[in-house]
């Protein structure tokens, strides 16, 4: 019994791994040379769009493992939103926009796991690399073809890392190529 109520002042409890795994993607999509070296756009679209294809990596990993990633892969999305969520109260959106906000980044979130998962299953970057031009450099005149190039190669070469990580993931580590 005194176990117990102690137990209600213990503190945080430890992060889940589909939380670990969130804060992954996110310290990896705010790695600066995305921004300073291949011209993703440093906003708000471009930082969602590069946690989305992030995120997105470590699902398409975790669709792969079972009911365990399966489990983890839905609170991970979970987390996304909720975080967004939050960040979109945090920069002054009021209770009434949030919800008109969060279904449209739903539908772009979702959209892009799409058309990512059937870009990464084609033999060729071409529809990747369209893909990226597309949502990454979204915003940006003229993006670069030789950065959006890039970005598809980076994907393949982080898709095919994390297909050998199994029990790192469903213990919440991930590692994406430098």
């Amino acid at each position: 019994m005194l176990k117990a109520i102690f137990s209600l002042f213990a503190g945080n409890k430890p992060e889940s791994p589909a939380a670990r795994l969130y804060s992954a993607a996110v310290a990896q999509a705010r790695q600066p040379g995305f921004y300073i070296e291949r011209g993703v756009p440093d906003s708000l679209d471009g930082r969602f769009d590069l946690l989305v294809l992030h995120v997105f990596l470590v699902l398409r990993r975790l669709s792969g493992l079972g009911a365990e990633g399966q489990a983890i892969a839905q609170e991970l999305s979970d987390i996304v939103f909720a975080d967004m969520d939050g960040n979109l109260r945090e920069i002054g959106v009021g209770d009434l926009g949030v919800g008109k906000k969060i279904k449209a980044m739903a539908k772009a979130f979702f959209g892009r796991l799409t058309v990512y998962e059937a870009a990464l299953n084609a033999s060729d970057d071409t529809g990747l690399t369209d893909a990226l031009t597309r949502n990454l450099y979204g915003t940006v005149a003229q993006p670069d073809p030789a950065a959006a190039a890039w970005m598809a190669g980076y994907m393949r070469r982080a898709d095919a890392a994390l297909a050998g990580q199994s029990e790192g993931l469903l213990a919440g580590r991930v590692d994406f190529p430098a």
